[in-house]
């Protein structure tokens, strides 16, 4: 179903290159050396070509696309209601893969350059639409959120904040340049990432949660201590603690949310697989994360 959508998008509303765009759903391609590339591009209806719009870059996990990522996620419906470009970056390799550590190359050995690929998406982005350059964002899942630290730690000058769930940051010995505002989401119970470090003899070598906030609550000013509040919602089976460890330099807080016994999954949408685990359905990823997006702008 999901790759039906994607080949439906392409060939119903795929454009020529260099014409602007307008509200719907659009498949771009870029070149990157020989290589082809391409991102799918959700425009909302409210889009007003005199205006410029924020920017939400949403990155697949491992072996899904683009895509199934706007499925996965419902971050286009969320577009829609909230008023910003989605826009939906496709990784490379016969199991669409980010390059992002943590990978073995054999998974995809051809370790395609994906911050300067995200960087062409940007650039190209603007061509076609009117895009606030100051409001660009990402988030992703999985290894797109490994991506999407990835951006923050070495394209902090385009991305205003990041927004991970389900995926942990995986650089060796990280050059964090600046500070970036950090929202992760993550169950304990997830088993393809686990909240805690991968044990040994694991071919992926995932640090923890807590291993991958420690660089940025260092950088971003924060104190190592945090002011952790419950948030469960009354119908939720599953507790919900978020762990707030403040706004630091230049405003730029590292925000946790903990799903006690969570999967491998996007709160507040149950489009997963039940292998991946138990969801919560009553806190929503994708209203926290914009709100928490609204508040950050590039100087």
């Amino acid at each position: 179903m999901q790759s039906t959508l994607f080949f439906l998008a392409a060939f119903v509303i795929a454009q020529p290159q260099t014409e602007s765009l307008g509200p719907g759903k659009h498949v771009r391609t870029l070149t990157m050396g020989e290589q082809k590339r391409s991102y799918f591009v959700h425009v909302p209806p409210s889009y007003d070509p005199k205006k410029p719009m924020p920017v939400v870059l949403v990155l697949h996990g491992a072996a899904m696309n683009g895509a199934v990522m706007e499925w996965v996620s419902g971050m286009s419906d969320k577009a829609d209601d909230a008023g910003f470009i989605a826009v939906y970056p496709n990784g490379t390799g016969l199991l669409p893969t980010w390059n992002a550590g943590a990978f073995p190359g054999g998974l995809n050995p051809r370790r395609p350059d994906d911050v300067a690929f995200i960087g062409k998406v940007l650039d190209d982005l603007a061509t076609v639409l009117k895009v606030d350059t100051k409001r660009v964002y990402a988030t992703g899942m999985s290894n797109g959120a490994m991506m999407a630290y990835r951006l923050a730690a070495e394209m902090p000058d385009r991305v205003a904040a990041i927004c991970a769930v389900a995926g942990v940051m995986c650089l060796d010995d990280p050059e964090l340049k600046q500070p970036v505002p950090i929202l992760h989401f993550h169950g304990t119970k997830d088993g393809l990432v686990p909240f805690t470090p991968t044990s040994k003899g694991n071919p992926f070598k995932f640090p923890g949660v807590e291993e991958s906030l420690k660089p940025w609550i260092k950088v971003n000013g924060c104190g190592e201590k945090c002011e952790v509040t419950e948030v469960t919602p009354k119908e939720e089976k599953l507790k919900v603690v978020r762990k707030d460890y403040g706004n630091g330099k230049e405003k730029a807080p590292v925000i946790l949310y903990v799903i006690e016994d969570g999967g491998h999954t996007w709160p507040g949408i149950d489009r997963h697989a039940a292998f991946l685990g138990k969801t919560t359905l009553h806190l929503s990823a994708n209203d926290l994360m914009w709100e928490f997006f609204q508040k950050f702008s590039l100087k």
